[in-house]
This record gives C-alpha cells, sequence and structure tokens, in this order.
C-alpha cells in the first residue's frame, strides 16, 4: 500500500504531464477509461457488495443506496465520462484579450490548477467524475474516499487507471489514497506546494472540518437545505409533483429537498393532498412514507403535534420533510435567507411577478422556477458530470465542471515595451 505521502509526490511528478496534454491524448484517454471500467464490472461490483455488506447495520439503508452500485450505474459511470470527452477542451483557452496604448498584446487564458484533491464520503461514483473531469482539464486526481465505499473506490480506480496505460498516459495521473483514516484527510488537508486545490464532498462535518482546517484552496462544497415554496398562484398538480419528486426520487443527495414553504391561502388544501400522496400512497404501494415535521400552523391543518427542535435547520438526507406556512414570496424569502445553505431553491407560482422576485431575491447557487431542485447536477447542466456543487461565491458557484476545474494566466507579448 502505498503511503498519502508517495502518492502526493507522484502526482507532483506527473502535473507538468498533465497540464500538456493535447485535447485529442485527453479524450482518447478517456475514452479507453470508460470502455476499462465497463470490462471491469463485474470486479467492481463484487468489491461493492463487500463495501455495502460491511456498511449495513451501520449507516441509514437511505445512505445505503448513496454507497450501492450496480450493472446500470456503472455504464452511467462510464457514459458520464464519455460526455466529459465530448465536451469543449477548456485549457488553452482566451478569455480575453486586451491591446494596450503602448503596444503591449496582453491576453488572459484558461490553465489547469495542477494537483486536485478531492475528499468524498460513500459515493463511488465520485471517483471516476472526479478522475474524468481532472484529467479533461489538465489537472491530475488524488481521490481520498471515505472507509465506506474503500473497495469500490479501489477497483473504479484500479479501472480508470489501466485505461490511462492502455493510452501510454502515467496511471499516476489518477490515484485513490488507501488509507482511509482520519490522518490521510489531515495530510490532504495540510499539504501547502503538494495540493493546488482541495474540494470536499460530502455531509456539513467533513465540509466544516475541511474548511476550517485546510491551508491549501479549499472551495465549499454540497450541504443541501434545499427550499421548495408553493405560492398562493401555484397550479396544486405541478406543486405536487414537484415537491414529490424534490423529496422522494433520491432523499440522501443534496439536491433533495429538505423544507418546504406554502402559502397560507392554499395550505389547507394543498397539505392535505400532499399528506395522503406522500405518506398513505407511498405506505400503501410498499415505498417509504415520508415523515412530516411541521410548525404550529401546517400542524394544525394536518392534524398533528407541531415538531420541535430545528427542523429548518437540518439536512435530513432522508424521508424526512419539515413544513412551514409562510404569508406571501416575501416571507418565503425572508424564511430562506435565514436557513437556507446557499444551495438550491425552488418557487412554484404562475404568478410572473413573485416568480421574477424570488429568482432576484434568493442567494442561493441554483434558483428554480417551476421545476424541482434536484436538477441542480452537472449532468443536468450540461456539465457531463460534476466534481461538487459549490455553494460558496469565490471562482466557482453551483455545479463545478470543467471551467471551474482550471484558473487563469496571462500572456503578454511586446516588441520591447520597458516601464
Amino acid at each position: 500500500m502505498r503511503t498519502t505521502d508517495e502518492i502526493l509526490s507522484a502526482a507532483q511528478a506527473v502535473k507538468t504531464v498533465a497540464a500538456l496534454l493535447s485535447t485529442k491524448k485527453k479524450n482518447a484517454a478517456l475514452l479507453a477509461m470508460a470502455d476499462e471500467l465497463e470490462a471491469s464490472t463485474d470486479a467492481i461490483l463484487a468489491a461493492n457488495a463487500a463495501d455495502v455488506e460491511a456498511a449495513r447495520g451501520t449507516v441509514p439503508d437511505v445512505m445505503i443506496d448513496r454507497l450501492a452500485l450496480s450493472a446500470a450505474r456503472i455504464s452511467g459511470m462510464a457514459e458520464g465520462i464519455r460526455a466529459v470527452a465530448a465536451l469543449p477542451d477548456p485549457v488553452g483557452r482566451t478569455i480575453r484579450t486586451v491591446k494596450r496604448p503602448n503596444g503591449l498584446s496582453i491576453k488572459r487564458v484558461r490553465v489547469p490548477f495542477g494537483v486536485v484533491a478531492a475528499i468524498y464520503e460513500s459515493r463511488p461514483n465520485v471517483t471516476s467524475d472526479v478522475a474524468a473531469l481532472t484529467l479533461k482539464s489538465g489537472n491530475v486526481a488524488v481521490l481520498r474516499c471515505g472507509k465506506e465505499a474503500a473497495r469500490s473506490a479501489r477497483a473504479v480506480c484500479d479501472a480508470l487507471r489501466r485505461g490511462l496505460e492502455k493510452t501510454g498516459l502515467p496511471a499516476d495521473l489518477v490515484s485513490v489514497i488507501e488509507d482511509t483514516g482520519r490522518e490521510s484527510a489531515t495530510q490532504l488537508m495540510k499539504a501547502v506546494g503538494r495540493v493546488d486545490l482541495l474540494i470536499p464532498r460530502g455531509g456539513a462535518g467533513l465540509i466544516r472540518a475541511c474548511v476550517e482546517q485546510a491551508l491549501v484552496p479549499c472551495i465549499e462544497t454540497g450541504t443541501g437545505i434545499c427550499h421548495v415554496y408553493v405560492d398562493k398562484s401555484a397550479d396544486i398538480g405541478m406543486a405536487l409533483s414537484i415537491v414529490e419528486n424534490a423529496k422522494t426520487s433520491r432523499p440522501s443527495v443534496c439536491n433533495a429537498e429538505e423544507v418546504l414553504l406554502v402559502h397560507r391561502d392554499v395550505a389547507p388544501e394543498f397539505l392535505p393532498a400532499l399528506y395522503r400522496r406522500l405518506t398513505v400512497k407511498r405506505s400503501e404501494k410498499g415505498l417509504v412514507p415520508v415523515k412530516f415535521l411541521c410548525d404550529k400552523k401546517a400542524a394544525k391543518i394536518l392534524g398533528m403535534p407541531p415538531a420541535e427542535g430545528p427542523i429548518f435547520d437540518t439536512e435530513f438526507l432522508d424521508y424526512i420533510l419539515a413544513v412551514g406556512i409562510v404569508s406571501g414570496v416575501g416571507e418565503a424569502i425572508d424564511h430562506i435567507a435565514k436557513h437556507s445553505t446557499h444551495h438550491s431553491e425552488a418557487i412554484v407560482t404562475e404568478n410572473k411577478r413573485n416568480a421574477a422576485r424570488f429568482l432576484r431575491e434568493v442567494d442561493s447557487a441554483a434558483v428554480y422556477h417551476n421545476a424541482s431542485t434536484r436538477f441542480t447536477d452537472g449532468g443536468e447542466f450540461g456539465l457531463g458530470c460534476e466534481i461538487g456543487i459549490s455553494t460558496q461565491k469565490m471562482h466557482a458557484r453551483g455545479p463545478m465542471g470543467l471551467e471551474e476545474l482550471t484558473t487563469y494566466k496571462y500572456l503578454i507579448r511586446g516588441n520591447g515595451q520597458t516601464r
């Protein structure tokens, strides 16, 4: 087993190789990585089965869904890599050109960061997503997965490294740190001069630890207390479908809805209909029912006791929905400003003025009108896949694709000018 120090040294050694690769060479490598990933399906599934078995009973069932792979999911991971290969190469692209009065020609062009480290939890598909995006953007990937998915991540990485070698590229362009102890994560956070960018992808605890402890540049990602506001003029059928999708399609991911706000005038009609749909009917179908945690007004409508505790400040990542009643779009916006993690928020309304106000005033990375928050995703945004969803405002915001994995430098051409 290679140490974290050895992996970082190997990554530094191939950083220039990655930065200078042609688009043709990168695309060929990506396609080979995708093919090798699919060819390794049996080995990856065997490793994943061991991870799932070890995790069962120690993590919630909804988290097992994030961890578990299938042949279809592996095929989807491979298609994600191929989608990245089909995207334009950002490296070397001119962002801006200026011709100065003194004759200097100044160009700002996109360049890679160098070594990009990602710390993530029990989602083995992140391994291939990050590897593909870093390679296409001219970077080297150093990946540190949580212990629950360690076997799966290694199996995926082994396949990707074989794909690189088949196209004549160094396997160390992509590496997984095998030590899943806390010390390896700390090493990445403090690897000044060896890690050019650190991206944490996981729960609030992981992200907070990286943001607070990292000495290397770090992008805050992921924590999603996402809201859907059902306005007075909402199409009720549309609102029911959007809330159902945002909450139940995959509740363990960061773009799932955690908070529902409903206008007081439609709440008596909407909430009982939603409760029947998400709780009663799901139970009848043998599906996990959604648990409603309501404020006093919503609880009175549904005939249940009001919830206690910080229900509007919790990322449940489960079949749990916090519900509140508001007087209008202004109160909804104020509520979101107080409780949001600035990830994704949605308004369901037929009132164009209210929609425009919501889109303008809500300060989050992705703000929707009449659509589910579940679309906040690199693939859905046309980025191929994503390395994470940034909830900060410096450099990158929202789903992070190829451009967000580049920085820039200035190229200045003259003919003897002095100052």
